[in-house]
């Protein structure tokens, strides 16, 4: 193996579960060859970089995204603006902050530095969600091919962060993403259509939606170094409102 390889997906444990990896960096080239293996970091202050790989798997299919009326009604009145990529920064620092009934945060500035870099190379990716001027909710993520893997939200006021999420998936239903990863099964995200899959199955998904993008990664991997800067025909696409995309998914 080399330096950045981890080992098959079937050693993960089953408790905690699917713990696959302790220790390493969190460089582009160990995030990338992590995220095509659908692999990802998530771990605490004072503790080695833990890498997962659960079974089963929380993901969300475009098409089977729930608006309930509330949302819908939300998304068309509460003038929201919606963007791509306008604050990454910002986007990850909210997400980082801390929250009420939450003990601490696992988004730990080298956590930031990291996903920082895979937006540099148009790997990481923000969706903002705004109120006249300011940044109200949001979500960032990574995209390989058409595989968006979700990492975390925020909301400021009412439905901000669904309406970010309801945003990805109408691109989703556009074409531009197979799936939504959602890692790990929580209740807030299967009330919004989120289900759960097996490891197997998630990996041949995973498989079939990140080929177009693999020439890059290895190219990364293997040299750490991007020709150029990727920039998804999908960051164009988010309608520019709330409303107009609570239009276009419920005409």
């Amino acid at each position: 193996m080399t330096e950045t390889d981890f080992p098959p997906s079937h050693h993960a444990l089953r408790e905690p579960n699917g713990l696959l990896a302790i220790g390493g960096d969190l460089s582009a080239e160990r995030l990338l060859r992590a995220y095509s293996r659908g692999i990802f970091p998530w771990f605490s202050a004072g503790e080695p970089v833990l890498w997962w790989s659960p079974d089963p798997r929380s993901i969300l299919l475009p098409s089977e995204f729930k608006i309930s009326k509330s949302l819908r009604k939300s998304m068309k009145n509460k003038g929201y603006r919606l963007s791509v990529n306008a604050d990454f920064s910002a986007v990850i620092e909210a997400c980082a902050a801390w929250r009420k009934n939450q003990d601490g945060t696992w988004i730990l500035p080298e956590m930031r530095r990291a996903y920082a870099s895979l937006h540099k190379l148009g790997f990481a990716h923000s969706i903002e969600v705004w109120l006249e001027n300011a940044l109200v909710g949001g979500l960032y993520g990574v995209c390989l091919g058409r595989a968006f893997f979700g990492e975390s939200m925020f909301s400021l006021t009412p439905d901000s962060s669904k309406t970010a999420l309801a945003g990805l998936a109408w691109l989703g239903r556009m074409g531009y993403f197979d799936f939504i990863d959602c890692q790990v099964e929580s209740g807030h995200l299967s009330s919004l259509g989120a289900k759960a899959i097996d490891r197997p199955a998630f990996e041949r998904l995973l498989a079939d939606a990140i080929t177009e993008d693999m020439d890059r990664v290895y190219q990364i991997i293997e040299y750490g170094l991007a020709s150029s800067r990727r920039d998804p025909a999908w960051c164009q696409a988010l309608p520019a409102t709330a409303r107009d995309l609570a239009l276009e998914v419920n005409p």
